[in-house]
């Protein structure tokens, strides 16, 4: 596995003057947030959190204190939080932590160097592997394209999928002129 911690929430802007923030999941079950045992950020300063709505979460520092003013959690905006990865469950087969793909060597089905996996792409409507060799790729993240991941070896095998070529002229209909 590669990093030991593993990115669990963002906190986001103060939600009201008494110090609650927005705080944006990086996990399936944003409830297991809270469960997790204190969070570090970047720098290691500890915090814990605890819900109070939807998305909306009290902070409270490695000290035991409250976040209970909107200028202290306004300082903390963008602030990620990180899990140690020995806290969180084991993923189930064919599921994987992202933080463990990054950094894997990936290669094509005859063993060629593609790259290694850079950044993983979550965007909401699939999850795509970002491959840094000698040109940069994105793939689906899916069993077609990625057929193989071997934690073990730190490595997956790319097929990458098929180009699609557009023939002729895009046009536009209905633009204004």
């Amino acid at each position: 596995m590669s990093d030991p911690r593993i990115l669990v929430a963002t906190i986001g802007r103060p939600h009201g003057v008494r110090g609650l923030v927005r705080l944006h999941a990086a996990t399936s079950d944003a409830a297991s947030v809270e469960t997790l045992g204190p969070l570090h950020d970047a720098q290691g300063h500890a915090f814990t959190i605890r819900w109070r709505g939807v998305g909306i979460a009290e902070i409270t520092d490695g000290e035991g204190r409250i976040v209970a003013d909107r200028d202290v959690a306004a300082k903390l905006v963008n602030v990620e939080l990180f899990a140690a990865r020995d806290a969180l469950p084991e993923p189930d087969e064919d599921e994987f932590y992202h933080a463990d793909l990054i950094g894997m060597a990936a290669v094509d089905p005859d063993g060629t160097d593609l790259g290694v996996v850079t950044v993983v792409h979550d965007y909401g409507a699939g999850v795509s592997l970002e491959l840094r060799g000698a040109r940069t790729i994105i793939v689906p993240f899916t069993r077609a394209c990625v057929p193989k991941v071997d934690l073990a070896a730190r490595r997956v095998t790319v097929v990458e999928p098929d180009e699609i070529e557009l023939e002729g002229d895009l046009q536009l209909t209905g633009a204004a002129s």
